[in-house]
Protein backbone atom coordinates (compact mmCIF):
# COMPACT_ATOMS: atom_id res chain seq x y z
CA UNK A 1 0.00 0.00 0.00
CA UNK A 2 1.39 3.16 -1.12
CA UNK A 3 1.37 5.44 1.96
CA UNK A 4 -0.15 9.17 2.07
CA UNK A 5 1.98 11.94 2.64
CA UNK A 6 1.73 13.63 6.37
CA UNK A 7 1.86 17.24 6.09
CA UNK A 8 1.84 20.09 8.93
CA UNK A 9 1.09 24.03 9.03
CA UNK A 10 4.03 25.43 11.61
CA UNK A 11 4.67 28.78 13.29
CA UNK A 12 8.80 28.51 12.57
CA UNK A 13 11.95 27.18 11.52
CA UNK A 14 12.28 25.55 15.44
CA UNK A 15 9.08 24.59 15.30
CA UNK A 16 9.45 22.89 11.32
CA UNK A 17 12.25 20.79 12.59
CA UNK A 18 10.21 19.53 15.53
CA UNK A 19 7.61 18.59 13.18
CA UNK A 20 9.62 16.76 10.84
CA UNK A 21 11.82 14.87 13.40
CA UNK A 22 8.30 13.33 14.68
CA UNK A 23 7.26 12.19 11.06
CA UNK A 24 6.18 15.14 9.03
CA UNK A 25 6.72 14.17 5.54
CA UNK A 26 6.13 17.93 4.20
CA UNK A 27 5.45 21.32 6.17
CA UNK A 28 2.98 24.13 5.45
CA UNK A 29 5.38 27.96 5.87
CA UNK A 30 4.69 31.47 4.66
CA UNK A 31 4.49 35.24 5.73
CA UNK A 32 1.50 37.27 6.18
CA UNK A 33 2.07 39.37 3.13
CA UNK A 34 1.18 36.36 1.17
CA UNK A 35 -0.04 33.80 2.72
CA UNK A 36 -3.21 33.34 4.85
CA UNK A 37 -3.97 32.26 8.23
CA UNK A 38 -0.40 30.92 8.98
CA UNK A 39 0.47 30.31 12.26
CA UNK A 40 3.12 31.94 12.01
CA UNK A 41 5.37 34.49 9.91
CA UNK A 42 8.34 32.99 8.37
CA UNK A 43 9.96 35.63 5.50
CA UNK A 44 12.34 34.83 2.95
CA UNK A 45 15.36 34.31 4.12
CA UNK A 46 14.42 32.00 6.65
CA UNK A 47 12.48 30.05 3.78
CA UNK A 48 15.71 29.51 2.32
CA UNK A 49 16.87 27.74 5.21
CA UNK A 50 13.63 25.95 5.76
CA UNK A 51 13.46 24.38 2.02
CA UNK A 52 17.48 23.56 2.94
CA UNK A 53 17.07 21.58 6.02
CA UNK A 54 13.80 19.75 5.32
CA UNK A 55 15.76 18.38 1.88
CA UNK A 56 18.52 17.07 4.25
CA UNK A 57 15.88 14.95 6.18
CA UNK A 58 14.24 13.59 2.94
CA UNK A 59 10.99 16.35 3.58
CA UNK A 60 9.45 18.91 1.51
CA UNK A 61 8.56 22.66 1.83
CA UNK A 62 5.30 23.90 0.76
CA UNK A 63 4.30 27.79 0.87
CA UNK A 64 1.18 29.38 0.86
CA UNK A 65 0.50 32.14 -1.34
CA UNK A 66 -2.91 31.80 -0.81
CA UNK A 67 -4.33 35.04 0.06
CA UNK A 68 -6.94 36.99 -1.84
CA UNK A 69 -4.79 39.25 -3.77
CA UNK A 70 -5.71 43.38 -4.72
CA UNK A 71 -3.97 45.35 -7.20
CA UNK A 72 -1.63 47.00 -4.92
CA UNK A 73 -0.56 43.14 -3.80
CA UNK A 74 0.44 42.21 -7.84
CA UNK A 75 3.47 44.09 -7.60
CA UNK A 76 6.03 41.84 -6.06
CA UNK A 77 4.06 38.53 -6.90
CA UNK A 78 5.84 37.49 -9.75
CA UNK A 79 9.69 38.20 -7.77
CA UNK A 80 8.56 36.56 -4.73
CA UNK A 81 7.71 32.87 -6.62
CA UNK A 82 10.90 33.18 -8.31
CA UNK A 83 12.72 33.74 -5.50
CA UNK A 84 11.11 30.45 -3.99
CA UNK A 85 12.14 28.74 -6.98
CA UNK A 86 15.41 29.58 -6.63
CA UNK A 87 15.47 28.31 -2.92
CA UNK A 88 14.15 24.76 -3.84
CA UNK A 89 10.83 25.09 -2.01
CA UNK A 90 8.88 21.74 -3.17
CA UNK A 91 5.32 23.24 -4.31
CA UNK A 92 3.51 26.87 -4.13
CA UNK A 93 -0.48 26.84 -2.08
CA UNK A 94 -2.42 28.89 -4.29
CA UNK A 95 -5.98 29.99 -4.27
CA UNK A 96 -6.32 33.06 -6.61
CA UNK A 97 -5.94 32.88 -10.34
CA UNK A 98 -3.38 35.81 -10.20
CA UNK A 99 -0.80 33.04 -8.57
CA UNK A 100 -0.81 30.56 -11.39
CA UNK A 101 -0.37 33.58 -14.33
CA UNK A 102 2.68 34.94 -12.08
CA UNK A 103 4.01 31.11 -12.06
CA UNK A 104 3.93 30.82 -15.99
CA UNK A 105 6.73 33.70 -15.97
CA UNK A 106 9.18 31.75 -14.35
CA UNK A 107 11.66 29.82 -16.12
CA UNK A 108 10.82 26.42 -15.36
CA UNK A 109 6.85 24.78 -13.74
CA UNK A 110 6.63 24.84 -9.85
CA UNK A 111 4.27 22.55 -8.45
CA UNK A 112 0.93 24.36 -7.46
CA UNK A 113 -1.56 23.11 -4.94
CA UNK A 114 -4.74 24.41 -5.28
CA UNK A 115 -6.65 25.65 -2.16
CA UNK A 116 -9.99 27.75 -2.94
CA UNK A 117 -11.02 26.65 0.66
CA UNK A 118 -14.84 26.20 0.55
CA UNK A 119 -15.27 26.06 -3.45
CA UNK A 120 -13.00 23.24 -3.83
CA UNK A 121 -15.82 20.31 -3.63
CA UNK A 122 -16.07 18.72 -7.22
CA UNK A 123 -13.50 17.49 -9.39
CA UNK A 124 -14.21 18.85 -12.92
CA UNK A 125 -13.53 22.21 -11.28
CA UNK A 126 -10.16 20.44 -9.99
CA UNK A 127 -9.28 19.08 -12.58
CA UNK A 128 -9.71 22.41 -15.13
CA UNK A 129 -7.34 24.08 -12.49
CA UNK A 130 -5.00 21.22 -13.04
CA UNK A 131 -5.33 21.92 -17.20
CA UNK A 132 -4.16 25.10 -15.82
CA UNK A 133 -1.08 23.90 -14.04
CA UNK A 134 -2.08 22.81 -10.99
CA UNK A 135 -0.62 19.82 -9.30
CA UNK A 136 -2.47 18.97 -6.24
CA UNK A 137 -6.28 19.89 -5.14
CA UNK A 138 -6.99 20.87 -1.30
CA UNK A 139 -10.55 19.96 -0.65
CA UNK A 140 -13.05 22.05 1.62
CA UNK A 141 -13.09 20.76 4.45
CA UNK A 142 -17.37 20.79 4.12
CA UNK A 143 -17.59 17.02 2.39
CA UNK A 144 -18.58 14.55 3.59
CA UNK A 145 -16.63 10.69 3.07
CA UNK A 146 -18.68 9.77 0.66
CA UNK A 147 -18.04 12.86 -1.27
CA UNK A 148 -13.75 12.73 -0.50
CA UNK A 149 -13.88 8.96 -2.03
CA UNK A 150 -15.81 9.68 -5.07
CA UNK A 151 -13.43 12.74 -5.72
CA UNK A 152 -10.37 10.91 -5.38
CA UNK A 153 -11.59 8.44 -7.75
CA UNK A 154 -12.25 11.12 -10.83
CA UNK A 155 -9.75 13.82 -9.90
CA UNK A 156 -6.92 14.25 -12.51
CA UNK A 157 -4.78 15.85 -9.49
CA UNK A 158 -3.44 14.46 -6.27
CA UNK A 159 -6.04 14.92 -3.71
CA UNK A 160 -5.27 16.72 -0.05
CA UNK A 161 -7.45 15.93 2.65
CA UNK A 162 -7.53 17.81 6.51
CA UNK A 163 -7.49 15.05 8.76
CA UNK A 164 -6.92 17.28 12.03
CA UNK A 165 -6.89 20.70 13.84
CA UNK A 166 -9.12 23.77 13.58
CA UNK A 167 -10.96 25.01 10.70
CA UNK A 168 -11.84 28.24 8.98
CA UNK A 169 -15.66 29.11 8.87
CA UNK A 170 -15.58 32.81 8.31
CA UNK A 171 -13.61 35.03 6.29
CA UNK A 172 -14.04 38.98 5.40
CA UNK A 173 -11.53 41.36 4.07
CA UNK A 174 -12.94 44.14 6.54
CA UNK A 175 -11.46 44.77 9.98
CA UNK A 176 -14.97 43.62 11.58
CA UNK A 177 -13.48 43.21 15.39
CA UNK A 178 -11.72 47.16 14.63
CA UNK A 179 -14.79 48.78 13.73
CA UNK A 180 -16.57 46.96 16.60
CA UNK A 181 -13.99 48.12 18.92
CA UNK A 182 -14.72 51.72 17.40
CA UNK A 183 -18.76 51.52 18.10
CA UNK A 184 -17.88 50.94 21.50
CA UNK A 185 -15.92 54.15 21.53
CA UNK A 186 -12.38 52.95 21.97
CA UNK A 187 -9.68 53.50 20.37
CA UNK A 188 -8.94 50.84 18.20
CA UNK A 189 -4.89 51.51 17.72
CA UNK A 190 -4.57 50.17 21.40
CA UNK A 191 -6.70 46.73 20.98
CA UNK A 192 -4.91 43.93 20.15
CA UNK A 193 -6.79 41.55 17.60
CA UNK A 194 -3.83 39.09 16.50
CA UNK A 195 -4.10 35.34 17.32
CA UNK A 196 -1.81 35.76 20.54
CA UNK A 197 -5.01 37.61 22.29
CA UNK A 198 -7.01 34.88 22.55
CA UNK A 199 -10.39 36.38 21.05
CA UNK A 200 -13.39 34.61 20.82
CA UNK A 201 -16.83 34.78 19.29
CA UNK A 202 -20.18 32.86 21.21
CA UNK A 203 -23.37 32.34 19.90
CA UNK A 204 -26.45 33.26 22.43
CA UNK A 205 -28.07 30.04 21.67
CA UNK A 206 -24.69 28.31 21.94
CA UNK A 207 -23.21 29.78 24.51
CA UNK A 208 -20.86 26.67 25.92
CA UNK A 209 -18.95 26.69 22.40
CA UNK A 210 -16.31 29.17 21.72
CA UNK A 211 -15.02 30.47 18.21
CA UNK A 212 -11.88 31.83 17.82
CA UNK A 213 -11.65 35.23 16.34
CA UNK A 214 -8.44 37.10 14.74
CA UNK A 215 -7.26 40.05 12.67
CA UNK A 216 -4.69 40.77 10.76
CA UNK A 217 -3.38 42.41 7.10
CA UNK A 218 -5.97 39.73 5.55
CA UNK A 219 -9.14 40.62 7.33
CA UNK A 220 -11.17 39.13 10.09
CA UNK A 221 -10.99 35.42 10.40
CA UNK A 222 -13.63 33.46 12.56
CA UNK A 223 -12.65 29.48 13.04
CA UNK A 224 -14.56 26.83 14.20
CA UNK A 225 -15.12 25.52 18.01
CA UNK A 226 -14.13 22.11 17.26
CA UNK A 227 -10.91 20.34 16.01
CA UNK A 228 -11.10 17.97 13.60
CA UNK A 229 -9.65 14.35 14.23
CA UNK A 230 -9.79 11.29 12.07
CA UNK A 231 -7.00 9.26 13.35
CA UNK A 232 -9.12 6.78 14.22
CA UNK A 233 -10.82 6.86 10.60
CA UNK A 234 -7.46 6.66 8.60
CA UNK A 235 -8.02 3.31 6.97
CA UNK A 236 -10.99 4.31 4.85
CA UNK A 237 -9.23 7.62 3.71
CA UNK A 238 -5.69 5.37 3.04
CA UNK A 239 -8.20 3.08 1.50
CA UNK A 240 -9.44 5.59 -0.79
CA UNK A 241 -5.75 6.60 -1.67
CA UNK A 242 -5.88 9.89 -0.71
CA UNK A 243 -2.88 11.26 -1.82
CA UNK A 244 -1.80 13.79 1.06
CA UNK A 245 -2.94 14.20 4.93
CA UNK A 246 -2.81 17.42 6.38
CA UNK A 247 -3.00 18.46 10.25
CA UNK A 248 -3.75 22.45 11.06
CA UNK A 249 -1.22 23.70 13.30
CA UNK A 250 -3.08 27.09 14.04
CA UNK A 251 -3.53 28.23 16.86
CA UNK A 252 -2.04 25.01 18.76
CA UNK A 253 1.44 24.81 20.64
CA UNK A 254 4.46 22.93 19.43
CA UNK A 255 4.19 20.51 21.56
CA UNK A 256 1.10 19.60 20.75
CA UNK A 257 1.27 19.39 16.96
CA UNK A 258 4.49 17.43 17.88
CA UNK A 259 2.50 14.73 19.57
CA UNK A 260 -0.20 15.06 16.80
CA UNK A 261 1.85 14.08 13.93
CA UNK A 262 3.25 11.32 15.85
CA UNK A 263 0.33 9.67 16.70
CA UNK A 264 -0.69 10.04 12.78
CA UNK A 265 2.21 8.79 11.85
CA UNK A 266 2.28 5.95 13.92
CA UNK A 267 -0.92 4.84 12.85
CA UNK A 268 -0.23 5.72 8.84
CA UNK A 269 2.94 3.36 9.00
CA UNK A 270 1.03 0.58 11.08
CA UNK A 271 -1.79 0.30 8.60
CA UNK A 272 0.14 1.09 5.52
CA UNK A 273 2.60 -2.28 6.95
CA UNK A 274 0.23 -4.93 7.23
CA UNK A 275 -3.82 -3.61 6.67
CA UNK A 276 -5.30 -6.75 7.01
CA UNK A 277 -4.03 -7.20 10.93
CA UNK A 278 -3.95 -3.38 11.77
CA UNK A 279 -5.63 -2.50 15.33
CA UNK A 280 -5.77 1.06 16.42
CA UNK A 281 -3.79 2.05 19.33
CA UNK A 282 -5.79 3.61 22.07
CA UNK A 283 -2.72 5.09 22.92
CA UNK A 284 -1.85 7.33 19.96
CA UNK A 285 -5.45 9.11 21.10
CA UNK A 286 -4.78 9.20 24.75
CA UNK A 287 -1.66 11.49 23.69
CA UNK A 288 -3.37 14.18 21.99
CA UNK A 289 -6.34 14.11 24.42
CA UNK A 290 -3.93 14.75 27.14
CA UNK A 291 -2.67 18.28 25.34
CA UNK A 292 -6.52 19.21 24.21
CA UNK A 293 -7.45 22.12 24.96
CA UNK A 294 -10.65 21.29 27.35
CA UNK A 295 -12.89 23.75 25.93
CA UNK A 296 -12.60 22.18 22.44
CA UNK A 297 -13.65 18.95 21.71
CA UNK A 298 -12.18 16.26 19.15
CA UNK A 299 -14.95 15.54 16.21
CA UNK A 300 -15.35 14.41 12.75
CA UNK A 301 -16.22 17.25 11.52
CA UNK A 302 -17.97 16.37 8.19
CA UNK A 303 -16.84 13.75 7.33
CA UNK A 304 -19.56 11.42 8.43
CA UNK A 305 -22.58 14.20 7.97
CA UNK A 306 -25.12 13.94 5.55
CA UNK A 307 -25.13 16.73 3.57
CA UNK A 308 -28.15 17.82 1.61
CA UNK A 309 -28.24 20.68 -0.98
Amino acid sequence: MNKPELVVSCSSIAEMQGLIEAGADAVIIGEERYGMRLPGNIGLDEIRAAAAWAHEKQAKVYVAVNKIFDNASLAGLSDYLHTLQEYGVDAVIFGDPSVLMAARTLPRPIPLHWNAEMTSTNYATANYWGRQGATRVVLARELNMEQVLAFKEQSELSVEVQVHGITNIYHSKRELVKNYIEHQGNEASSQDRSIERGLFLIEHERRDQRYPVYEDSNGTHIMSSEDICMLENLPELMDGQIDSLKIEGLLKSSVYNETVVRSYRAAIDAYAADPSSYEFQQEWLDAILALQDPERELSYGFFYKEQVY
